[in-house]
């Protein structure tokens, strides 16, 4: 008891303090050095009061912002070690506390001061729980912002083609990735073709003074970090990738070095180095913890990937945007997931390849379309039997118009030809031989006929009797054969289609004759796109309304159903 009561009468004087310092009534600056002692002593002390310590915390944090001088004498008597120890209890609110005392150390730090508690911090602290408050989720963001921006100042330097340790950073990637003889022995000239040469199979657009390349800022002298970090982490990797694609076409090789400076510009653009933390925002990534060195790791991954979808795409030099918006979606959609450790980044963004970006972006457009809400597609199948009726009048209005054919002999010879077209009552089928250059030919110069009540069956490739004759022509014909039986001693009516279009219509047009359902790709294709338009059209007045996922919920019925006013009370 005598315990809870020492605790709640410190907890009430430290509410009394904040309350009377945030009103101004005392200066910080009258804090004697031995106040500042005894409250960070509770913070040091492993038995300290939870509630004492919160209340501490956040007394010294104030102090730390208000002036320099506090700042100093805070930073001395809060050890790094004690706010680590801190910030991995269980308790939220303790860890909450020592992540703003930790962030008002940082803000108020300089440059190098604000490095060396960065580097200790990310030493100690090895991830983040991802359940976290959303305090606690504001300063994770703020130490991630002020981390990655400590990388603006390189983002914001062109290369200096006058320093002689860039210039050997870049020609440390050239003789990286290529196995030359000694330079030495060689003259001027030589040495510089040579040179000119290897920094063109590594991707550089100037050549013969590839510095220029790097002038553009940003990304600056980050690119030339990330591209020399890449080369001395995973010299295999790197070596991979310039070999590989040296060996290809001009046109089909993927440039390193362009793609390098394009790709750490991305990455720094979805990391937002050197935007200012925002004083609301808690969009962190938990991989961050885990990596000493995020951004040059994760474009070593992200480079890979670049190469990767270069060779899926199967793309030139010409499709070069194309890919570094590919590899952009690829990167946001997989730290949009909040990955925890860079392997798991790298086995989630390869399995994102070119052809599942795809499949996203066709569903994200149907919702955007709202194509897929409930309603919709309820809808839609209203709609289906109605167009299904006009692609089958269609179809059968193409089979009256005919097709020419062309008849294939055992000797494999085309130069016969015969018309097919049904009449305009749907009844009878008429076909005969024509002339090459015949057009059209008018339904009674067809003397060869078969009703269509006499029609048994429909069938189509290797099924056809023709197709089994004609083995030698199976491969090349095979798509567009059909064949219709008929009941007249199990004979049939063969045909070869001219196009694939043609094979369609008929087919369907055949199945609708015979009460069958259409099953071509064709007319699946003009289904949809039928439903497309009909649906567009029949929501041009909903637009911008959005569509509810369910129907209203039916009310009740009432209590009776009496609603005819009696006049004969009235009357009489």
């Amino acid at each position: 008891t005598g315990h809870n009561l020492f605790c709640s009468l410190h907890l009430l004087l430290g509410s009394f303090f904040m309350e009377l310092m945030d009103h101004g009534i005392v200066s910080w600056e009258n804090l004697s050095s031995v106040f500042i002692k005894k409250i960070a002593s509770f913070v040091n002390t492993k038995s300290t009061d939870a509630s004492i310590q919160q209340v501490s915390l956040d007394i010294l944090e104030s102090m730390v912002l208000s002036s320099q001088s506090l700042f100093l004498q805070v930073k001395q008597e809060v050890t790094m070690e004690r706010l680590i120890a801190h910030i991995q209890v269980t308790n939220q609110q303790i860890q909450t506390k020592a992540m703003a005392l930790l962030m008002a150390l940082l803000q108020t730090s300089g440059v190098y001061e604000r490095q060396v508690l960065l580097v200790y911090f990310l030493q100690n602290i090895l991830h983040c729980s991802s359940s976290v408050q959303d305090e606690m989720a504001h300063y994770l963001y703020v130490l991630q912002s002020v981390t990655l921006n400590h990388l603006e100042p390189r983002m914001k330097t062109p290369l200096d083609c006058y320093s002689q340790e860039q210039r050997d950073i870049l020609h440390g990637l050239r003789q990286a990735a290529f196995e030359t003889e000694s330079e030495n022995s060689l003259s001027n000239e030589r040495r510089r073709s040579l040179c000119a040469k290897e920094f063109k199979k590594l991707g550089f657009s100037n050549n013969s003074n590839p510095g220029q390349d790097l002038l553009r800022a940003p990304p600056g002298l980050l690119a030339l970090d990330t591209m020399s970090y890449f080369a001395m982490r995973y010299p295999d990797a790197y070596s991979r990738f310039v070999l590989e694609n040296s060996s290809r076409e001009d046109k089909h090789e993927c440039p390193f070095a362009r793609s390098s400076i394009e790709l750490t510009l991305i990455l720094c653009e979805i990391l937002r180095i050197g935007e200012p933390p925002s004083e609301t925002g808690s969009d962190y990534h938990p991989i961050f913890f885990s990596q000493d060195r995020l951004l040059e790791e994760l474009f070593c991954v992200c480079i890979q990937l670049l190469n990767k979808t270069w060779k899926e795409m199967r793309a030139t030099q010409e499709d070069f945007d194309k890919v570094m918006q590919v590899v952009r979606e690829q990167i946001t959609r997989t730290l949009s997931s909040k990955p925890t450790s860079l392997e798991f980044f790298k086995s989630k963004v390869n399995a994102l390849n070119y052809s599942e970006i795809l499949k996203l972006r066709q569903t994200e457009r149907l919702h955007q379309e709202e194509t897929l809400a409930p309603p919709v597609l309820e809808l839609k199948e209203r709609l289906k039997p109605e167009l299904l009726e006009l692609i089958r009048q269609q179809r059968l209005n193409r089979l009256c118009q005919g097709t020419m054919f062309r008849k294939i002999t055992q000797r494999r010879r085309q130069d016969k030809l015969w018309y097919c077209r049904l009449s305009p009552n749907h009844k009878m089928l008429h076909y005969g031989d024509v002339e090459e250059d015949t057009d059209n030919p008018p339904i009674e110069t067809l003397q060869m006929k078969i009703p269509v009540a006499d029609i048994k069956g429909l069938l189509t490739g290797k099924d056809c009797p023709h197709m089994k004759e004609n083995k030698g022509k199976q491969n090349k014909v095979l798509d567009m054969a059909f064949s219709i039986t008929y009941d007249v001693e199990e004979s049939s009516l063969d045909f070869i289609a001219p196009s694939r279009t043609d094979f369609c219509l008929w087919t369907d047009g055949l199945n609708v004759l015979l009460g069958r359902e259409m099953s071509s790709e064709s007319m699946r294709s003009e289904l949809e796109i039928l439903l497309s338009m009909e649906i567009k059209l029949r929501l041009l007045d909903l637009e911008n309304v959005p569509i509810p996922d369910s129907a209203p919920v039916v009310p009740k019925p009432p209590s009776n159903f009496n609603f005819c006013y009696d006049f004969s009370h009235n009357e009489q």
